[in-house]
């Protein structure tokens, strides 16, 4: 028995209100497209005007490292905070799943949460400014439920936090499946894993959340994220896209644990784009994990919204273009 005098809070009494009914900052009419064969080839002939320079060069190196990856079967896996699917990326990020160009997605637990209202309203990004005073922020009945009761099922199938939300939309069938990572990635086995800190993110809010369902859920997403990491030696690539915090944290404590088993992690590329370079992607991704020759480490700084499809363009032009990038598909 706690010898506390306060006792923790009863989220019995919670009010919500529907999902349909909140004013979005982001909607699905706002994303991006993704480009075709022939489309991709024609941002690449700007690519290719470009300084061989400083971040130019970065870019065109990433993009040539994640085919080399594509090609070597190894592991290409992206790490995004919210952020990038509020900026309207899941079209491009679905297409490179497709192409083969994305192996693995790991996200926060605000990631999940975007897309998974992207799936059922075709919206997403609310104004906290607006809603927190009134004690209404993260208080969406749909997300809270729904969300919860899918991690709590997954967990009794032995399943994590991103497996569990992606099947759960695939059988709810919304009606803007197509523009969610979770529902596609599922559909096309790709795995992803949520690294979720409880009290961080608003589905912990409302009284459907079970904090042992929910860390149990989370701890596996890491084992599992641990194991597709093991995947990168030998030629793959780690991505970490606009999350400053968690997702550096999980990768460093990922790579730790691989070493520490005694599988080989070496010969692999890290890279973390953002539009403002934090101390913690540029230490736990860009330069810990492959000091002493142990890999490549590349910052590039801009806005998602920019610098993602150039990303995109350039890896899909040079996929086509597979002998003039440098290597071989072998």
């Amino acid at each position: 028995m706690s010898i506390y005098r306060q006792q923790p809070i009863d989220l019995q009494g919670i009010s919500t209100y529907p999902l349909a009914s909140r004013p979005s900052k982001v909607t699905v009419r706002d994303f991006a497209r993704a480009l075709s064969d022939e489309e991709a080839q024609g941002v690449a002939a700007l690519l290719a005007s470009l300084p061989h320079i400083l971040t130019a060069d970065t870019l065109r190196a990433v993009a040539s490292d994640i085919v080399r990856a594509r090609a070597k079967k190894r592991s290409i896996i992206w790490g995004i905070g919210g952020h990038v699917i509020k900026t309207g990326l899941a079209p491009i990020l679905i297409d490179l799943m497709r192409r083969g160009y994305i192996t693995a997605i790991a996200m926060n637990g605000s990631g999940i949460i975007h897309d998974f209202e992207i799936a059922i309203a075709g919206s997403t990004s609310e104004d906290v400014d607006v809603t927190l005073s009134s004690g209404e922020f993260g208080m969406a009945e749909e997300t809270g439920r729904l969300i919860n009761e899918a991690i709590k099922c997954g967990v009794a199938e032995d399943c994590g936090v991103g497996e569990s939300v992606g099947r759960a939309l695939v059988e709810m069938k919304p009606q803007y499946d197509g523009f969610s990572l979770l529902h596609e990635a599922y559909k096309m086995r790709v795995p992803v894993t949520a690294h979720i800190t409880i009290g961080t993110d608003i589905i912990h809010l409302h009284p459907h959340a079970d904090g042992a369902a929910i860390g149990a859920a989370t701890y596996r997403d890491f084992l599992l994220f641990t194991s597709l990491v093991k995947e990168l030696d030998g030629g793959g690539v780690y991505l970490n896209i606009g999350s400053a915090v968690t997702m550096p944290e999980v990768f460093l404590k990922a790579v730790t644990v691989v070493r520490n088993l005694g599988h080989s992690l070496k010969d692999f590329t890290t890279a973390n784009f953002d539009f403002i370079q934090h101390y913690r992607p540029l230490t736990n991704v860009v330069r810990r994990p492959v000091a002493d020759g142990a890999g490549r480490g590349y910052s590039v700084t801009g806005h998602h919204e920019l610098m993602i499809p150039l990303l995109a363009a350039a890896v899909i032009d040079c996929g086509l273009r597979i002998a003039d990038c440098g290597f071989k598909d072998n």
